[in-house]
């Protein structure tokens, strides 16, 4: 039997809720790597039948964030796994392409919604709240994705970057954060100024380091 508490599902969409909240558990390490992930055990957590959770696991595995074998062991993955590895390489290549594409679009009130968005991510930081820091820190990446115009490029960072909130939660946990803090600082004055070179390498330096930085 698990020992950690899961809520009880109200929402009709039983299987997408029981995925929310069985990723929010890995991702925020309620459910730790190498966890095993039972659906008779998550169910009755949940609230739920077998079938919505067994769904759920299936999407995890997809997602890399549970690992199984067949008639063995469903578990959660390890943090540093290959897939993780990789999304990494490709979250960070699509951010440099937005950035890239938002340099020259950026205007006054994107530069306002980014540098408010780095003082709630600070003021985060400094409570403790990871949560907070993750929401801030999102508000702060969309804006020059969605000033680039690219759906592919923003479908597909929604695809693998919750495969990295889980490095993400350690280094907003740690005293590397502040690191973050001034590179965004860094990104937006450069967004700013229209400096399309310095944008980039910014937020490549951003990507780079969330492994490094953990």
């Amino acid at each position: 039997m698990l020992d950690v508490s899961l809520s009880k599902v109200t929402r009709p969409l039983l299987r997408d809720e029981a995925y929310d909240r069985i990723r929010q558990a890995i991702v925020d390490g309620t459910l730790p790597p190498g966890t095993p992930l039972r659906d008779g055990d998550l169910a009755e957590q949940l609230g739920l039948s077998k079938a919505p959770v067994r769904e759920a696991l299936r999407r995890l595995a997809d997602d890399g964030l549970a690992e199984s074998k067949p008639q063995s062991y469903t578990r959660v993955s390890d943090v540093m796994s290959r897939d993780v590895i990789d999304a990494r390489q490709i979250v960070r290549v699509l951010h440099e392409f937005a950035v890239r594409e938002a340099a020259p679009r950026c205007r006054p009130a994107d530069v306002a919604d980014m540098r408010a968005a780095n003082d709630r991510f600070a003021k985060a930081i400094e409570a403790g709240d990871v949560k907070a820091a993750v929401d801030a820190d999102d508000e702060l990446h969309a804006i020059p994705v969605r000033l680039a115009g690219n759906a592919a490029v923003a479908a597909t960072l929604d695809r693998y970057t919750p495969l990295l909130r889980r490095l993400e939660h350690a280094r907003f946990s740690s005293a590397s954060a502040w690191n973050s803090v001034l590179r965004h600082t860094k990104l937006i004055d450069a967004l700013e100024a229209h400096d399309t070179a310095t944008a980039v390498s910014v937020i490549a330096t951003i990507w780079t380091d969330l492994l490094e930085d953990r």
